[in-house]
């Protein structure tokens, strides 16, 4: 995990991306049902308006998705939370890869738990201003790539947990396949029809896919643009 956050002056914010609104944020996590103290805590430290565009920061801590350019959106804070928390329910795994970095703030928030997180983004210029956030925030565990996400980064596999921050249709058996024995997999599933957000892990001789709940994410797209 990454003990070498650097917090800039900028993030200590004022009136609605203070620390207070951080702090409300976090209550109303721990009211809709968010339980892992290590998450909370996480989440009250990292500061989400420097993850969006300063006309959007007063809104940074409200509980809903906000554009970050190129049609992508940055998640809310509890699907951050409830994503977060399914990966590290049965032991923080030391190496996640993270498809879709978008604005940077999920791979931010996994980098303080675990000591590597990979991610993809297939937009140059999100993973670009992803990567400068990362620097700027001195996370040095997190390893970015621009490349079509869908391929995984079979690279620096096996990993223990995957996580996916756009909705695919179905899981794809190559991302499964850069997985460790016994890893975690978490994704939001589905189409146009609705999509859940599964989390699937290896029990014994079996996958066990657990339903997390409704999500509503942008689709999982191939290819990059530049």
């Amino acid at each position: 995990m990454s003990s070498g956050l650097r917090l800039p002056q900028e993030a200590a914010g004022l009136g609605m991306t203070s620390q207070r609104a951080r702090d409300r944020m976090v209550e109303r996590l721990r009211e809709q049902g968010i339980r892992d103290v290590r998450v909370l805590d996480v989440m009250r430290t990292l500061p989400r308006h420097l993850f969006i565009d300063e006309a959007l920061a007063s809104r940074a801590y409200e509980d809903t998705a906000l554009p970050i350019g190129r049609a992508q959106t940055i998640s809310q804070p509890y699907v951050v939370a409830r994503m977060t928390e399914a990966l590290l329910e049965f032991g923080a795994p030391d190496n996640v890869l993270e498809l879709g970095t978008g604005s940077g703030y999920q791979a931010a928030v996994l980098a303080m738990l675990v000591k590597q997180v990979s991610s993809v983004e297939r937009i140059e210029e999100l993973s670009r201003m992803a990567r400068k956030r990362f620097r700027k925030l001195g996370l040095s565990n997190i390893r970015a790539r621009f490349d079509d996400g869908r391929m995984g980064w079979a690279e620096h596999a096996p990993f223990d947990a995957i996580l996916v921050t756009a909705a695919t249709e179905h899981v794809d058996p190559k991302l499964i396949a850069q997985l460790r024995p016994g890893g975690v997999f978490v994704a939001p599933v589905g189409g146009s029809e609705g999509q859940r957000l599964i989390r699937l892990r290896w029990v014994e001789d079996h996958w066990q896919q657990d339903d997390l709940g409704a999500a509503m994410f942008v689709p999982l797209l191939g290819g990059t643009l530049g």
